[in-house]
C-alpha cells in the first residue's frame, strides 16, 4: 500500500470527534494509536482492543504522524551536559 493510500484511511471531519484525525469510518483517533505504540503497546494488542482496526490502519496512523512532524516542530528541552 502506498503512502497516499495509507493517508486516505485518515478522516478529518469537524462533526466527528471535534475534528481530530481519525481512522476513516471509526471514531478512533490517530493520536490514540500513536500514543499506544509510544507506550510500548504492541500492534497485536491494539488490534485486539480495537477489533474494527486493521494493521493498515495502524500504518496509516504512523504515516499521518510522520507527515505531521514535517509540518511543525514540537519543542523538547535539551538535556543538560555536565561540562
Amino acid at each position: 500500500m502506498t503512502r497516499q493510500e495509507l493517508l486516505n484511511r485518515i478522516s478529518i471531519d469537524p462533526r466527528i470527534c471535534f475534528g481530530k484525525p481519525c481512522i476513516r469510518g471509526t471514531r478512533i483517533w490517530v493520536s490514540l494509536i500513536v500514543d499506544n505504540l509510544a507506550e510500548g503497546i504492541s500492534e497485536a494488542e491494539i488490534l485486539k482492543a480495537y477489533p474494527q482496526l486493521t494493521a493498515d490502519d495502524i500504518r496509516a496512523a504512523l504515516a499521518y504522524a510522520a507527515e505531521m512532524t514535517r509540518e511543525r516542530i514540537i519543542p523538547i528541552p535539551l538535556a543538560e551536559t555536565g561540562s
